[in-house]
C-alpha cells in the first residue's frame, strides 16, 4: 500500500482522512438526536397536557446536562481516551432515544433531555478533539472547521427529520426516536473501528474542568461572551418554541415546515461559520453583530404582521449572524487565551453561550405565559438586538482605544 493510501490499517485501525468521516459522521448523529424533539413540542403538550413554559423548562435541563457535561468531563478524554468517551456519549444517546420511546408523561421528557445533554456536551468536546487528532498534520486547522460544521450540521438535521417524520409517517412520537436508535448503532460502528488516537494516563486526573477569565483576557471575553449568548439565546428561541409560533401565530401546524425553518438557520449558522473564517475575528464579530440586530428586527416584524416569509428571512440572516460571531468569538478566545490556561477559559466561554440556551428561553416561556407569543417574542427579539449593539460599542470603543 502507498503512503496516500495507507490511512486504513487493519481492524480498528482506521486513520487519516477516513477517521476523520467517520468520527464526523457519528459526531452529526449524536447531535441530531439532541434537536429531535423540537418539532414535536406541539404533539407532546396536546398528549401529556403541559404549556408553553413547561416546554421551554424541558429544553433548558437539555443545555444543563451539556454545561454539567462539559466542566465535569472536559477533559476526561484526555486522561481515558476519546473511543472510552465517544462510547459513553452514544449510549447516553441511544438511552434519550430509548427514553422518548417509552415516554407516557412530561417527566420522561426531562429525563430524556438530560440524557441527551449529557450526550452532547460530551460528544461535543471528544469529537472535536477526536477530528483534530486524526487530521493530517497540515489539516488540523480545517479540522476544527469541520467540527464547528458538522455540530451545527446535525443540530439542523434533527428538527428535520424528526419533522418530516411526525408529518409525513405513522407513530409520530415514536418512529423517529426507533430511526435515531438506528443511527447510533451505525454511528458506534464507526466508533470502533477508528483507532484510538490517545494513549490511556496511568494515574487519570479526572477533576472537573476549572473556569475563570483572566484579567489579561477579559475585555476580549467579555465581547465574545456577549454575542455568543445573544447567538444561541437566539438558537433556544427557535428550538425550543419555534412550533409554538407556526401554531399560535402563523396559525400553521405543518410539522416538517417547523423542520424545514429550523434547518434553515443551523444550515445558515454553518455558512456563517465558513465565512467567518474568510473574514478576520473583528469584521466577522461585526457583522454577526449587526446581522443579528438585523435578523432580530425581521422576526419581531414577522410576528407582528404574522408573516412567514419574514420569519424565514430572519430566520436565515440571524443563522448567519450567530455563525459568524460564534466563530469569531471562539477564535478570539483561543488565540487570546494564555497557553496553559485556554482549556478552563474556552469551556467558560461555552458554559456561558449554553447560559444564553437557558435563561432567555425560559424568559421567553414565562412572559408567553403572562403577555403571549406575539408580545413575548418581540421582546425577545428586541433584548438579542441589544446585546448585539452593545458588543458593537465595544468594539468600536476598543478601535477607538487602540487608534
Amino acid at each position: 500500500m502507498t503512503g496516500r493510501r495507507a490511512t486504513v490499517v487493519t481492524r480498528r485501525q482506521v486513520t487519516g482522512w477516513p477517521a476523520v468521516a467517520l468520527t464526523a459522521a457519528a459526531f452529526t448523529i449524536a447531535m441530531l438526536g439532541t434537536t429531535l424533539p423540537t418539532p414535536l413540542y406541539p404533539l407532546y403538550q396536546q398528549a401529556f397536557g403541559f404549556g408553553e413554559l413547561r416546554t421551554t423548562v424541558v429544553f433548558a435541563v437539555y443545555a444543563m446536562g451539556v454545561m454539567v457535561a462539559l466542566v465535569l468531563t472536559g477533559r476526561w478524554s484526555d486522561q481515558l481516551g476519546r473511543r472510552p468517551m465517544l462510547r459513553a456519549g452514544l449510549a447516553l444517546s441511544g438511552l434519550a432515544a430509548l427514553v422518548f420511546v417509552l415516554a407516557d408523561s412530561i417527566g420522561w421528557l426531562f429525563a430524556g433531555r438530560v440524557a441527551s445533554g449529557l450526550s452532547a456536551g460530551i460528544f461535543t468536546g471528544t469529537a472535536t478533539a477526536a477530528l483534530v487528532d486524526f487530521a493530517p498534520g497540515p489539516h488540523k486547522a480545517r479540522a476544527g472547521l469541520v467540527a464547528a460544521v458538522v455540530n451545527m450540521g446535525g443540530l439542523g438535521l434533527g428538527p428535520l427529520i424528526a419533522g418530516l417524520l411526525a408529518q409525513y409517517a405513522p407513530a409520530p412520537l415514536r418512529l423517529v426516536y426507533l430511526v435515531d436508535l438506528g443511527l447510533v448503532a451505525v454511528a458506534a460502528f464507526a466508533v470502533e473501528v477508528v483507532t484510538e488516537p490517545v494513549e490511556r494516563a496511568a494515574s487519570p486526573n479526572l477533576r472537573p474542568q476549572k473556569l475563570a477569565v483572566p484579567a489579561e483576557v477579559r475585555d476580549v471575553f467579555v465581547r465574545a461572551a456577549i454575542a455568543g449568548f445573544a447567538g444561541f439565546a437566539v438558537l433556544g428561541l427557535f428550538t425550543a418554541v419555534s412550533p409554538a409560533f407556526f401554531g399560535a401565530v402563523l396559525h400553521d401546524t405543518n410539522r416538517a415546515l417547523v423542520g424545514v425553518v429550523v434547518f434553515a438557520l443551523f444550515a445558515s449558522s454553518m455558512a456563517g461559520q465558513t465565512v467567518s473564517s474568510r473574514l478576520g475575528e473583528r469584521r466577522a464579530l461585526i457583522a454577526g453583530c449587526a446581522g443579528l440586530v438585523a435578523g432580530m428586527a425581521l422576526i419581531a416584524g414577522s410576528l407582528a404582521l404574522a408573516s412567514l416569509p419574514l420569519l424565514v428571512t430572519g430566520a436565515v440572516i440571524a443563522g448567519l449572524a450567530q455563525g459568524m460571531g460564534f466563530r469569531a468569538g471562539l477564535t478570539a478566545v483561543t488565540v487570546s487565551a494564555p497557553a496553559g490556561r485556554r482549556a478552563e477559559i474556552t469551556s467558560t466561554f461555552f458554559v456561558v453561550l449554553y447560559l444564553g440556551l437557558i435563561i432567555p428561553v425560559i424568559g421567553e416561556g414565562a412572559a408567553a405565559r403572562a403577555v403571549g407569543l406575539v408580545s413575548s417574542g418581540i421582546v425577545f427579539a428586541g433584548g438579542v438586538a441589544v446585546l448585539a449593539i452593545v458588543v458593537l460599542a465595544l468594539l468600536i470603543r476598543g478601535r477607538d482605544t487602540t487608534s
